[in-house]
């Protein structure tokens, strides 16, 4: 007997929120045989496949933010996903989506991943199968955002079109010098209509995060130039402060900036600024812009009480993702986008 979730879930929309790369339109057909892997797909090096999938849908990112499931999911409404609790991690990002062999259940191919990860090393953060992983356990991976598809026409738009059943969600962590890696394994049986290839077969998705993996490639500015530059443009972006993952708190490799801010603002008694926040376009737009503000006056504020600089010459403001300096197309543009700049009063 196989169990329902409620909210049947279109994995085609699965597909094409883990931002996976389609093959082509032959792919993306119904009842078109799926007999190889996904033209320039492979696997992770951590984690190997169940014997007999095939990779129908793959994606990388240099450097990602993303929220680990550590409980069931709770279902808050459209435009929101959540877990009952996440543990929030940045790292170089790897998504695969694999097409089990037939006569397999999900229950069988989560069960040989746990077996395999558990003896590379990893350690089992949180585990769930079917009514145990909350409610609509779907509903975190879909995406939104429309910014954050592919294309126009979605992975695998036409291969899932009926319900799932028998989910399973499996979240594992492996902690190495190196950096720690996280892999989510979620894997449910599709009864499909729309395509003969992939009815009858269970679909898993994995979602790899390698923590300390990015390229520090931002220059701290110094005092001198952003003078400069705040004389001839009235601006200057900063990219030296960073932030924890969805948070406003400062980390301490922030500290040369801030520094330079302040020697800044030492030498120019009579300067007045404007600390201006700025977002990528991923995530609520109402909730971007308040995250901008406090993480502004969480420059502000650091620079008054820890470099003595007057508050009242100081004036925070968030803009979240209003005010972007390039596309938020490609992860290099988000990254552009997210920073924080004096704008001269």
């Amino acid at each position: 007997m196989r169990f329902a979730i409620r909210g049947a879930l279109r994995l085609g929309l699965l597909l094409a929120t883990a931002w996976l790369a389609a093959e082509g339109a032959a792919t993306a057909q119904p009842n078109v045989p799926i007999t190889r892997d996904l033209a320039g797909a492979k696997d992770h090096p951590l984690v190997p496949r169940y014997e007999g999938s095939l990779i129908i849908g793959y994606k990388t990112d240099r450097f990602a933010e993303v929220d680990i499931p550590m409980g069931p999911s709770v279902d808050p409404g459209v435009e929101k996903r959540h877990f009952e609790r996440v543990d929030a991690v940045e790292g170089a990002r790897t998504r695969l989506l694999y097409i089990a062999p037939m006569e397999r259940t999900s229950l069988e191919v989560i069960r040989n991943y746990k077996e395999a990860l558990l003896a590379g090393g990893f350690k089992p953060l949180f585990e769930c199968n079917r009514d145990t992983c909350g409610d609509s356990p779907e509903r975190p991976f879909l995406e939104f955002n429309a910014s954050r598809r592919l294309s126009a026409t979605q992975v695998m738009e036409y291969a899932f079109s009926a319900g799932v059943v028998d989910p399973r969600m499996l979240v594992v962590k492996l902690d190495r010098p190196q950096g720690t890696v996280h892999v989510i394994v979620f894997a449910a049986y599709q009864e499909n209509v729309a395509s003969k290839a992939a009815s009858n077969r269970v679909a898993v998705f994995v979602d790899i995060v390698e923590s300390g993996t990015m390229e520090k490639r931002m220059v701290t500015v110094q005092a001198p130039e952003m003078a400069t530059n705040l004389s001839r443009e009235g601006k200057q972006a900063i990219y030296g402060i960073y932030f924890d993952f969805d948070k406003a708190d400062i980390k301490p490799e922030s500290k040369p900036q801030l520094e330079e801010m302040a020697k800044l603002m030492q030498a120019n008694p009579a300067l007045k600024v404007y600390i201006v926040g700025h977002t990528d376009n991923q995530g609520a737009l109402d909730y971007n812009v308040g995250l901008s503000q406090r993480r502004a006056e969480a420059v502000a504020r650091a620079l008054a009480t820890q470099h003595g600089i007057a508050a009242s010459r100081m004036t925070a403001r968030g803009l979240g993702p209003l005010a972007p300096v390039t596309s938020n197309a490609t992860e290099d543009g988000r990254a552009k986008n997210r920073r924080v700049e004096l704008v001269q009063q």
